[in-house]
């Protein structure tokens, strides 16, 4: 038999005001197959049928089999003040892939050669990566040299109020190294196990001065997938085209040859994204790839003040775009524009806009008499500034309970926005410092909402199951299943005050254990730590967690007189229970 070393010692739990014995263990700590408790009911698991906003991105599901960690062996509360009750038998659905997604961007540098980014991106896997970019995929040529745009581009652009200005292209081939080039962009995805989403110009369908500008792009795009040939299955056509910051929303008439009117409309966006399809497909076709093409929507109800383009978008785009779209995009920054929101604020906008922005999409669907299609939510962050928010703890928070409705909600895909961007004082939505973060914070350090979203996903079975907390609205809960039979449970304390919950699962025969990591923020800058602390350890540094953050122990219990935790002020918990 195996010798265990144990080692005693004792953990503080600061943000919860508690000391708990404890002891280390290598991980095997007691039997974790105990005989079949055959008092227990277990109703069979059965898969609902696939929701029609999940579709596609279903396919490439894949069974998780849930392994044990090394864990510190702890002392839990003898009672609890709440409940969390989970139904292991009632699967809400399996758990895309496509959900855990991110966005790289064009003034990220080349970062191929940057080990210790690769490595972060690798270990948290994504998955898909989108490419090049928000607004500058508008902009943006994919197969050309430095300053040498397509000949029929102009050299300046108008924005919404008729100003003229510098067009400020991007190019594919560029491999200057403070640019991401193309080629790198499938080096960056090769090395780090991921796939793509790419982003075509749609823009240029609207500014280019040729005979027929819409066939020009649509034959860019299309040359595109051949280059690919098969690398990325999901492509999307534009981005936020119904903006009037966006390129092609207003152009110059003088410069246009095939009569398309000064503003861009969702129809006329509906009958350009028929043309980019169909020689988009054709060229898959051509080459034996299968592809998937999605269409930009609106995602929420709009306001009188807004313009005309916006308000009117989806009405004129569905009953065009309806037979050709594969998905539908749509962006969410959650929190209000350019406002210092405070930690309750935005915590609380991923429970209430993930539902009724799904909920809008189905309404707008059902009005315009559009076939339902898997949903993608591509871009999504928060908005909130001026008290760093962004690379908050806070923000990582945030990111659980998105995901978490992302999974209740049937979204098919999701990318946060961004992989690095630019400090601004922290109002940063890069995941990564780029290397413009003070305090001698090293280069790609990784932000909090990396370690929630890491133990997130680390935690998360393949099935997401139903669960519900009594006695509080304070605690939040998110539960799945693994094929290997555990059962996974993600609380997150929205509230200042520490919180002690009793986990009952039904239809599910216990193992010996539990297992988990407690993610709080730290006591510098206010509500909005820059700092997330993972079971005690963080970074040596001003912002981010701990460097050993793939093989740091977790916290895990006997489950013989039930499973309880207590979760800190602010804080996220991911378990996992032991299978019978």
């Amino acid at each position: 038999m195996k010798k265990r070393f144990l080692i005693s010692c004792t953990v503080l739990v600061m943000a919860a005001g508690l000391f708990s014995a404890c002891k280390k263990s290598s991980g095997g700590g007691g039997n974790p197959n105990p005989p079949p408790d055959t008092t227990v009911v277990v109703n069979p698991a059965i898969d609902p049928p696939v929701a029609n906003t999940i579709g596609f991105f279903l396919d490439d599901w894949q069974p998780r089999t849930f392994t044990r960690p090394s864990f510190t062996d702890t002392t839990v509360p003898s009672s609890a003040t709440y409940t969390v009750t989970v139904d292991r038998s009632s699967v809400i659905t399996k758990i895309p892939l496509s959900l855990f997604g991110n966005n790289s961007n064009l003034w990220m540098t080349q970062i191929v050669t940057e080990s210790s980014l690769m490595s972060h991106i690798t270990n948290i896997h994504p998955r898909i990566i989108r490419f090049p970019g928000g607004s500058i995929s508008d902009v943006f040529f994919w197969n050309a040299q430095p300053n040498t745009p397509p000949a029929d581009a102009p050299a300046e652009l108008l924005n919404a109020a008729g100003v003229s200005s510098s067009a400020g292209y991007w190019y594919g081939k560029n491999t200057a190294g403070w640019t991401f080039s193309v080629d790198n962009y499938y080096t960056m995805l090769q090395q780090t196990g991921n796939k793509g989403l790419i982003t075509i110009n749609y823009g240029y369908a609207r500014y280019g001065k040729s005979a027929n500008p819409v066939a020009a792009a649509a034959h860019l795009a299309a040359d595109w997938v051949r280059y690919d040939n098969g690398r990325t299955q999901y492509w999307e056509i534009g981005n936020e085209n119904f903006g009037d910051w966006e390129a092609g929303y207003r152009i110059k008439l003088a410069d246009n040859q095939d009569g398309q009117p000064e503003f861009l409309s969702g129809q006329l966006y509906g009958q350009h994204f028929k043309v980019f399809v169909d020689s988009m497909k054709k060229a898959a076709q051509e080459i034996g790839k299968t592809i998937y093409i999605g269409a930009v929507m609106v995602e929420a109800q709009t306001q009188a003040w807004e313009t005309s383009t916006r308000r009117n978008w989806n009405t004129g785009m569905l009953p065009e775009a309806n037979g050709k779209a594969d998905f539908y995009v749509v962006h969410n920054y959650f929190t209000p524009y350019n406002t210092n929101s405070n930690a309750a604020d935005i915590l609380s906008t991923a429970l209430v806009e993930m539902p009724k922005m799904m909920d809008f999409v189905k309404s707008t669907w059902q009005a315009n008499g559009a076939t339902p299609k898997p949903v993608a939510l591509d871009e999504w962050n928060i908005f909130a500034t001026g008290s760093k928010q962004q690379v908050s703890h806070v923000n990582g928070m945030h990111a659980v309970l998105l995901l978490g409705e992302a999974l209740k909600r049937g979204y098919g895909m999701s990318a946060r926005w961004d992989l690095a961007n630019g400090w601004s004082n922290g109002d940063d939505h890069g995941m990564f410092n780029n290397g413009d973060e003070p305090d001698g914070v090293p280069k790609w350090n990784p932000r909090p909402a990396f370690y929630h979203m890491y133990f997130f996903q680390k935690l998360l079975g393949d099935r997401a199951v139903t669960s519900s907390v009594s006695g509080t609205t304070d605690v939040e809960s998110v539960a799945s299943s693994f094929t290997s039979g555990e059962t996974g449970v993600t609380l997150v304390n929205k509230s200042t005050t520490f919180k002690t919950v009793e986990v009952k699962v039904q239809n599910f025969r216990k193992g010996a254990r539990y297992y988990w990591y407690t993610l709080s923020g730290g006591t510098d800058n206010g509500e909005f730590s820059r700092k997330v602390f993972v079971n005690g350890k963080t970074a040596a540094h001003a912002s981010g967690g701990p460097a050993n953050y793939t093989t740091l122990s977790a916290y895990s219990a006997s489950t013989a007189n039930g499973i309880r935790v207590t979760i800190p002020a602010r804080s996220v918990i991911c378990m996992v229970i032991d299978k019978q």
